[in-house]
């Protein structure tokens, strides 16, 4: 084994290495023997360790770190990672076709020169028939975004809520498929899915088996949990791959330089990806809405031929301008969805009910079995929803039933083979009394509840999820601890939570006083730390999750005081959810105000923004900007307004970017104010 003989050298060999490494890892195509790569590896090695300070940050040493981390920290995404819409089969595709038809038409009423079909094809009608699809397989993972700057990766989080995730770039360094740097000098989110192929994953459990460890319950589980390793150099050990889906934050302007392209899609976004370092797409085509389920039919005959799992197939529309004009529901892009495959389905045969109280009071049957795998996880449980549903399937003790399964579809029984029945099944009762509490039930339509507001069940459950991480966050008080607690006494209602001292947790079993000690300061941590939105959504208010919360907490604690019409007027606001909140004020009015006295929830609301130009105001954000809408729309609803997605003349103000389109039309017609975004920074302060 040679000597480096200097920098230039040690450079040349970590580009060769790099080399070796994406034909062997990416390419399967090896040009350099095991025995070859390890040797200048070591060369390579050797040298850094006496040259600490010139070490690449491309360097395939690089891939391991040495450092043990205690914890994650939480980071940021430029642009926020948004859930899918889920179809299941070629109706619901119609159905979201022609719900996406709906929302480019109303568009198009909107819009006074059709400037949005950019081609030289351009037809005074845009539908589905004429736009472009971008069609690709959804692999089973862990979802991960790159944040690259300046061709270098600068940081690694994962999906997390969508807007925070873990920060894991130590770890993402150590997978193969991930690159260092890229030829591409502007910011941009690369995002992806971190996968374990099907054979190392039964090679890892078939070793996790050996040694006596606890099995993976699939593939997805394997990577995330890879990821969340605090060693890396147990993550590398993973053989962990990379397999690029899609961008987040990006400059259009920057990707069109760079390739020397002006028409640009999603689709030409993605055909970039491999140019940049990550592995060539197996399956990703351009496609009209005609034939997207003729190749959905393809790559489900396929599904078994790919190394790793999937669950879907993702459509995306191709054009980009439309994709920003239709937006987002709460959840999700209007643009886009997930084209599930069809479940797995296995049989069972039911042993036991077992009847679950929510924090609501619900009372849901769940089928008891014998651990069953289906889809790479064993399943031993699976709701029946409720007991009308039983009896509507005639489901019996000992019926033989075949259980589906589909990706993160909670597993449910979907049909009873009666065939099968032998005499021994018998029908399953209805429960008159709380399993829990024994109080008398109440029957309401299809649901069952209990009504004692004392129920141990009922408190533990709202307990639980009030100090969930995504309600108040109290690090340390899990679901165990609180049902100790209540059972002890020394908690019954959240602000009993507030009332705890460390002696009391000194008396549950196993703790000692640096336990106690965190748990108090995590307790005291969220008076005055949390946002308002987390108030809202620990209250547990049917219909209200954490999106719903968000949306509410814009319009400050006078929310808890709104009609439903005015519930309803907010973006996204069905009549449901509107009751629901609307209700829970109602009936809970002096609990609210308990408990916004003692948590003193971060408020966002408008009345501190009275000075504004914007308070009290209506705005529309369109066209592309140098800095993230997101953030724009962030900081005008901090200064009072109320950011809606269409213009019309209840509209105060249009903020307009570059290529503002329609919208701009529209306000000029209407007469409405429009900011540029040469101004915007001033009048925003």
């Amino acid at each position: 084994m040679q000597d480096i003989k200097d920098h230039a050298e040690y450079l040349e060999l970590v580009k060769k290495l790099n080399l070796y490494a994406k034909h062997y890892y990416e390419l399967d195509d090896p040009i350099a023997s095991d025995f070859e790569y390890d040797n200048l590896y070591k060369m390579l090695k050797l040298y850094e360790e006496n040259n600490v300070d010139k070490i690449a940050k491309d360097s395939p040493t690089q891939r391991i770190g040495d450092k043990i981390l205690k914890d994650f920290s939480k980071n940021a995404h430029k642009k926020r990672m948004w859930s899918l819409e889920d179809i299941f089969n070629s109706s619901d595709l119609d159905d979201w076709l022609i719900k996406l038809n709906n929302a480019i038409s109303r568009i198009q009423k909107n819009t006074i020169s059709p400037t949005l079909f950019d081609t030289e094809t351009q037809t005074d009608s845009i539908n589905i028939d004429n736009l472009a699809f971008c069609i690709s397989p959804k692999y089973d993972g862990m979802s991960l975004n790159l944040l690259y700057e300046n061709g270098i990766l600068k940081s690694a989080t994962t999906r997390g809520d969508g807007e925070i995730g873990e920060l894991v770039t130590q770890n993402a360094k150590t997978i193969s498929s991930i690159p260092h740097t890229i030829p591409f000098k502007g910011t941009i989110e690369i995002r992806g899915e971190v996968v374990l192929s099907k054979e190392n994953f039964w090679n890892l459990n078939k070793e996790r088996e050996e040694n006596g460890e606890s099995l993976f319950a699939n593939p997805r589980n394997a990577a995330a949990g890879s990821m969340r390793q605090l060693d890396s150099k147990l993550t590398a050990k993973r053989n962990l791959n990379f397999v690029a889906w899609g961008v987040g934050e990006y400059s259009l302007k920057d990707l069109q330089e760079y390739s020397g392209k002006n028409e640009f899609g999603f689709y030409d976004i993605l055909m970039l990806l491999p140019e940049f370092g990550f592995g060539e797409f197996r399956y990703v085509e351009r496609v009209s809405a005609k034939s997207i389920d003729s190749e959905y039919q393809k790559i489900l005959k396929d599904r078994d031929n790919y190394p790793f799992m999937l669950d879907g197939f993702v459509i995306v529309l191709d054009n980009l301008r439309l994709q920003e004009e239709l937006g987002f529901t709460q959840k999700a892009p209007r643009y886009a969805c997930a084209y599930k495959f069809p479940a797995t389905e296995v049989v069972i045969r039911i042993e036991s009910i077992t009847p679950q109280v929510g924090r609501t009071g619900i009372i849901t049957p769940v089928a008891n079995f014998k651990p069953t795998p289906l889809d790479g996880a064993f399943i031993s449980r699976a709701t029946l929803h409720n007991y009308k549903e039983i009896e509507q399937k005639d489901i019996r003790l000992n019926d033989y039933c075949l259980l589906v399964r589909s990706g993160d579809v909670i597993p449910k029984i979907t049909k009873v083979l009666h065939d099968r029945r032998n005499g021994d099944e018998t029908i399953i009762p209805k429960p008159t009394l709380c399993p829990v509490c024994k109080h008398k039930l109440h029957y309401e339509d299809i649901y069952i509840y209990c009504t004692n507001p004392n129920c141990d069940a009922i408190i533990k459950a709202r307990l639980i999820h009030f100090a969930s991480k995504k309600c108040v966050n109290i690090d340390g008080l899990g679901s165990s601890i609180i049902e100790l607690l209540v059972d002890l006494g020394y908690i019954k209602k959240c602000q009993d939570i507030y009332k705890l001292q460390e002696k009391d947790l000194l008396n549950l079993e196993g703790f000692k006083q640096k336990k106690a000690q965190n748990i108090i300061n995590a307790i005291k941590d969220s008076i005055e730390n949390r946002e308002f939105w987390r108030f809202i959504h620990s209250l547990g208010i049917l219909h209200i999750g954490e999106v719903a919360s968000k949306k509410l907490a814009i319009y400050g604690y006078e929310i808890f005081s709104y009609s439903i019409e005015q519930l309803q007027d907010i973006e996204g606001f069905g009549g449901d959810m509107a009751k629901s909140f609307y209700d829970f004020c109602i009936d809970n009015r002096d609990f609210i105000d308990e408990m916004q006295e003692i948590l003193k929830p971060q408020m966002q609301t408008q009345a501190q923004n009275t000075e504004s130009i914007f308070y009290n105001k209506t705005c529309v954000i369109t066209g592309s900007f140098e800095t993230n809408r997101d953030s724009i729309k962030a900081r005008l609803e901090s200064l009072g307004a109320k950011v809606t997605s269409s213009v019309s003349a209840k509209t105060d103000y249009l903020i307009a970017g570059e290529n503002a389109g329609s919208k701009l039309s529209k306000a000029k017609e209407l007469g409405i104010k429009i900011i540029e975004s040469s101004e915007l920074m001033k009048v925003l302060g």
